[in-house]
């Protein structure tokens, strides 16, 4: 890792000791041999801050289990999954879920339950807690948490079936620190930046530092990620792609205007077209089989879904030039059964030099991904230096113990 400009030796080691916790949470077991390679330091430099994150008690090091070369072999440094951990919360659509995930992105536990309707972000605060609490009656006394984050949607869906545009906001935070006084304390995040961020690091789209991340539940909204970083925009409310408006003269929309993107490519778009009712939405499921079965009217109305997000996929193509979009939610099904159809508008409609080098791809981390996510959030802090988050310390003194 190339040294900050000026940074003091003990800066650079801190940095350096960062670079290779994150290697190893991202990567998993890793030999010294492959990190001095990856990471561009020599063997010695390595082997002194393996020894450190092994004396903090966030790595383990150990011979590999079979040698492949003759002489002695590199050990391998892991992440201490079992023993540092973050919380991670998701306020969905319709439930409540929470999980505890090791360093590496190991899910140790997770627990969850229905969101009634009509239930807000903050309502859900208490229940969440619950679920934690339930979580921690089975965490060893020796296990370090290092953080939590919450993921949350921003649509919810009131008592009487009406859609919300809700989000992140200040009440949410303080919610939050009442709840959970003792500990860390937890960051909040819009559901599609975190999937998003999930997907970029863990997911189909690792190793793609420009890309849009589409989900799809009752609303649609984006996480955008450029050159690496989220763009969250002003009070974290950016993303909002389902109110683009496509359609002047389409249907009203939630949010007071009309023709907005989600009318044409929401689920209850697919359930209107298929003579479904739009509030159901177990039958959405049920639309897509239907469609993969041949069906002619689920088919039909797949393709109209389909067609309508490629136009929007296509717009903000030439908005951002990403090198993938990624579907999730409920649009990682839409786009798979429709997938043609969405690369004919982006066979058309977009610039070519926005469109020759764009991946289109369904996400693989289904609905982990926003646990995963936020999780990762929470270890943000313990990746970036390692020696200044209360953990060093902690796990010596609970070792010496």
């Amino acid at each position: 890792m190339p040294a900050v400009p000026g940074a003091s030796q003990e800066e650079i080691r801190r940095q350096n000791l960062g670079a290779v916790l994150r290697y190893v949470h991202l990567h998993g077991p890793t030999s010294r041999a492959e990190l001095t390679s990856r990471l561009g330091l020599n063997r010695s430099t390595i082997g002194a801050l393996a020894a450190d994150l092994v004396a903090s008690g966030l790595v383990t090091e150990e011979a590999p289990t079979t040698a492949r070369r003759a002489g002695r072999p590199s050990l391998v440094v892991s992440p201490r999954s079992d023993r540092v951990y973050a919380h991670a919360l998701s306020i969905d659509a319709d439930r409540l879920r929470a999980a505890r995930i090791g360093l590496g992105g190991r899910i140790l536990d997770l627990r969850e339950v229905a969101r009634p309707g009509g239930m807000t972000a903050v309502d859900a605060v208490g229940p969440l807690a619950d679920l934690v609490r339930d979580m921690e009656r089975s965490v060893a006394a020796d296990a370090l948490l290092v953080g939590g984050a919450v993921a949350v949607t921003d649509t919810t869906c009131e008592a009487d079936g009406r859609i919300r545009i809700a989000g992140v906001d200040e009440t949410l935070g303080v919610a939050l620190e009442a709840e959970f006084a003792v500990g860390p304390g937890f960051v909040a995040g819009d559901l599609a930046d975190i999937a998003g961020l999930a997907e970029h690091v863990r997911g189909v789209a690792a190793g793609i530092d420009d890309l849009i991340y589409l989900h799809g539940d009752l609303g649609i909204s984006a996480g955008i990620i450029v050159d690496g970083r989220l763009v969250i925009g002003h009070r974290g409310h950016s993303g909002k792609v389902g109110h683009m408006v496509v359609n002047p003269n389409g249907l009203p929309c939630g949010c007071g205007s009309r023709g907005c993107w989600e009318t044409e490519i929401g689920e209850a778009a697919l359930l209107r077209h298929a003579g479904r009712d739009p509030g159901d939405r177990a039958a959405v499921a049920e639309v897509l089989r239907a469609a993969a079965d041949g069906d002619r009217t689920a088919r039909e109305a797949v393709e109209q879904v389909a067609d309508w997000l490629g136009f929007g996929v296509a717009n903000l193509v030439n908005v951002v030039n990403p090198d993938a979009v990624v579907f999730g939610g409920s649009l990682r099904d839409i786009f798979i059964a429709g997938a043609d159809t969405v690369r004919s508008r982006l066979g058309a409609m977009p610039l070519p030099g926005s469109r020759e080098h764009l991946r289109l791809e369904a996400a693989a981390l289904g609905r982990d991904a926003v646990l995963i996510g936020a999780a990762e959030l929470a270890f943000d802090k313990l990746l970036a230096d390692p020696l200044n988050v209360g953990v060093a310390g902690q796990l010596s003194a609970d070792d010496q113990a």
